[in-house]
């Protein structure tokens, strides 16, 4: 019996993810609502990363996470949306560009 694999684009996933954990903290005002979105992004792009290898999953994991804590000083700087939509298309870009782009 062979088991199929579905491949998920990680990059969508990772952007939205990102924008949704963001938009969940704000409108609940439970920021760990925000943070359990995040966490379920993460959990599920990991596994689709997995099958590039370990490299390129810590990478990539290093990266969402990265995108999320700079979202916070660039927030000050350009606003919370602008923030949270530009962190997530770079974490979206790498994630297409490490493991996306090689699964089409």
């Amino acid at each position: 019996m062979s088991r199929s694999v579905t491949v998920l684009p990680t990059a969508p996933l990772v952007a939205a993810s990102l924008v949704a954990g963001y938009a969940v903290a704000r409108g609940t005002g439970v920021r760990a609502l925000g943070g359990l979105v995040l966490l379920a992004g993460g959990v599920v792009a990991g596994q689709q990363w997995w099958r590039h290898g370990a490299g390129t999953t810590a990478a990539l994991a290093t990266t969402y996470v990265a995108a999320f804590g700079l979202s916070h000083p660039l927030a000050r700087r350009i606003g919370a949306w602008p923030s949270v939509l530009t962190v997530a298309a770079v974490a979206g870009a790498a994630s297409w560009v490490a493991a996306d782009r090689h699964d089409g």
